[in-house]
Order: C-alpha cells, then structure tokens, then sequence
C-alpha cells in the first residue's frame, strides 16, 4: 500500500513502514528514544512493535494510565518529569504507541517539552488510525471538557500497521466506525455505503480512504478556518454528551465513537429541520448506526447538563455554538446556528 503524503510527513502503511522508521533514527542520530504506552498497549502492542524497531539506540519506556479520564495536564507533567529523569534532551524521540488519548497527549508533551522535541505517531486503535493518523492536533482536556488545552505540531511520520487491530476490543473497532462513518455522509458517501451494505468489508481499504480523506480536507485548510470543519460533524454535540457521561458518577462512559455517532443522528435532524436534508436519509443514518451501537437512553433530565455543556465547545465563537449540517450526502454547510429548542428536540428524535 502507498504512503500518503501530509503536510510535512508521510503516513506510512504496514511493514514496509518500520525501515523508515530506521532510517528516520539512524539519520538523525537521537540521543534517547522514548516509547509512551499505557498498560494496555505495554502489554498487548508492544511485543508487536519490538521486533520492528531496529536501533541501538537507549529505548526508554514511558507509562501512563489509559483512558480519556487521564488525558490531562496532570499525566502531561508526570511524563515531562519522568523523560527529564531519564535524560531527556532536545535531540530525544518520543514515539506514541496507542490510540487517540496517546497520540494526542504525546504529540503535545513532545512539542512543549523543551520548546519541542520529534515524535513519531504509531496508532493502535481503528478510530487513531483513521483521525488521529492525520491533521497536527494534540493536546488534552480541562477536566471533562475535550481538547480544550492544545497546539497544532505535525509528527515526523506516521505509521498505520493494522496488526495493531488484533489487540482491541469489538467495542473500540465500533469507536473507529463512527469517524469512517462521518467521512461517508459529508465526503464520499461510498464509505457510508460500505458500512450500511456491510459485506465483505476490506478495513485495510477503509482505512486508507479515510487518511486519504483527511489529509485532503487538511492539506486545504491546515487551520480549520473553512473546510476542515467538515470534520467537526457529529462531533459538536457528540463531545458535549461523551463529557456529560465522563464526568456522570452513575453512568458508564460512552466511547468517543459511540458518543460521536449519538451526535451524527441528532445533527442529521437538525440539517433536515433547517437545511431540508431529506428525512428518508436521516432515518438512513439512524438505522446505520442503531445497528452498529447499542441505544444509550438520553434522559431528558439530563438536556440542561448536555446543553451546558455545548456551550463550552472550542469551537464556538462568541458564545454561539456552531455545528456543521448536511444539505445532502456530500453536501454540507458551515457555522450554523441551532437554537437551544431544536437541539433538545434532536436528542428526543434519537431517543425514539
């Protein structure tokens, strides 16, 4: 499979990927290589990622704890602190070897520290691989509120190697779904179909449209000031109830996917109220991701809280709450403002 080539690095497929991997370290000459895992991916996908990585080079292992509940400054100091303990300079590498809440919290521990040393990202999670792969995004959350503290700062390369995929659970393959989901109805509604028709599905194929995808959309707006907004769909009131069952003592978490997809079916209604997205293509959605997900009761008491905190997403302006909405398949519009009475009243057509 080809590399795709983003901004400044190239995403990078399968074996073939590793020998870059060597050469990017024997060219550079660092002085240290640090592994960031958490106790997961210590265990199941490092073994994998070992005997791949051919390099005399000192190999330090970094270990945080997983979940979105540890994506904060408080691991991003404990990390500072141990590669400064094990000498840490400004020609380290720092590798990130997980899914998202790696990648992310480690591009951005590499980029501060010591006003900013190499990283290289290698996913393991389906939804890593086909968002987090691509784009220059790292940071972490303010207590339950997502990706509010961050900077844009692009790895030295990527590397997509789907035995990855081996080591995580149906329910994190599903996660992943979602984002591929969301590629389908604003970009290449083939993706979409795929996934609805469900035969014979090639992830390896999926994967590599959905990067594919992304970069095209960031290659054109690097900053998210236009078109890269796309990606925010689903997303704006998709964060918002993920942060709600985060911080929700007697409820289970939702996965970014699952809490994401929860978002896609609500934003579907409000595009069919305000831009006349065709319902038959709403309930189309819906049906999709019903049969992907298990149904999540939003309870009605629990609105105010969700809508609370809507208003704290990153990306709103002037305290208006901004989603992106579908005309059509493929066919979006940006910044539209959604009153607070068809929000809730989207969360009851999920609901039903």
């Amino acid at each position: 499979m080809k590399s795709i080539q983003a901004v400044s690095y190239p995403v990078l497929f399968e074996k073939k990927a590793y020998l870059e991997l060597s050469n990017l370290i024997d060219k550079n000459n660092y002085s240290t290589i640090f592994i960031l895992v958490d106790e997961n991916t210590l265990a199941h996908c490092y073994p994998k990622f070992t005997p791949n990585l051919a390099t005399q080079k000192r190999i330090e292992i970094i270990e945080i704890e997983s979940g979105e509940i540890n994506k904060n400054l408080e691991t991003c100091i404990g990390v500072w602190n141990a590669i400064t303990e094990l000498g840490g300079d400004r020609k380290s590498l720092l590798i990130t070897l997980g899914g998202g809440v790696i990648t992310d919290l480690g591009g951005f521990v590499a980029s501060c520290f010591k006003r900013g040393i190499d990283f290289v990202n290698i996913p393991t999670t389906l939804l890593s691989m086909v968002d987090a792969s691509v784009g220059g995004k790292t940071g972490v959350d303010l207590g339950v509120l997502k990706n509010q503290i961050g900077l844009f700062a692009n790895p030295e390369i990527v590397i997509v190697d789907t035995d990855y995929l081996e080591t995580v659970t149906e329910r994190e393959i599903k996660s992943g779904t979602a984002e591929i989901i969301k590629y389908g109805v604003t970009y290449d509604i083939n993706l979409f179909n795929e996934i609805k028709d469900n035969k014979s599905l090639n992830i390896s194929d999926l994967i590599f449209r959905s990067v594919e995808i992304k970069n095209e959309v960031v290659l054109q707006d690097p900053k998210e000031k236009n078109l890269r907004k796309i990606l925010n769909f689903g997303h704006t009131l998709g964060h918002a109830i993920e942060s709600f069952y985060l911080e929700s003592e007697n409820k289970e978490n939702l996965t970014h996917g699952e809490a994401i997809a929860i978002g896609m079916v609500c934003e579907c209604y409000m595009s069919s109220k305000l831009l006349g997205f065709p319902i038959e293509k709403v309930n189309e959605v819906k049906e999709v991701v019903l049969s992907i997900y298990n149904k999540t009761s939003l309870l009605k008491e629990d609105f105010s809280a969700i809508m609370e905190l809507l208003k704290h997403d990153k990306k709103n302006i002037n305290g208006q709450v901004n989603f992106v909405l579908l005309n059509d398949f493929e066919d979006y519009k940006l910044d539209c403002k959604v009153s607070e009475e068809l929000i809730v009243e989207s969360m009851e057509f999920y609901n039903v």
